[in-house]
């Protein structure tokens, strides 16, 4: 918003794209109109529907006969979900200040992958 470039306006594509790629939604999908987009969408629909906004290609597993690897638990998907669909949001928010910065969004991030690697390691 304004001549100044920053990394304000880089955070807030950053949380767009998280959206988008987890949504399976572009930010210019014809199903936002009057007002809503892509963050909006995200934002009313936690907690309780964050199943229903989560691209369903991404969710599904072909399992493998020969591999005996663990499922994660439909609440740890949840879980999973929920924190990256905040990152994407923190990051999108209208006033550049109020945006999470890189360096939180790395630690989450990196929180979010070890958690994900404990859980499929048991």
């Amino acid at each position: 918003m304004g001549s100044e470039f920053s990394t304000f306006g880089d955070m807030y594509s950053y949380g767009i794209l998280l959206l988008e790629i987890f949504t399976g939604k572009s930010p210019t999908n014809d199903s936002f109109i009057d007002g809503l987009n892509l963050h909006e969408y995200a934002k009313m629909s936690l907690p309780d529907r964050v199943m229903e906004i989560a691209d369903p290609t991404m969710l599904y597993r072909k399992e493998d006969s020969s591999s005996k690897s663990s499922q994660i638990s439909h609440d740890k998907v949840v879980e999973i979900l929920l924190s990256v669909f905040g990152i994407g949001i923190a990051c999108s928010v209208d006033s550049p200040r109020e945006r999470m910065d890189a360096c939180t969004v790395m630690n989450k991030l990196g929180a979010i992958k070890a958690n994900l690697l404990r859980l499929r390691a048991s």
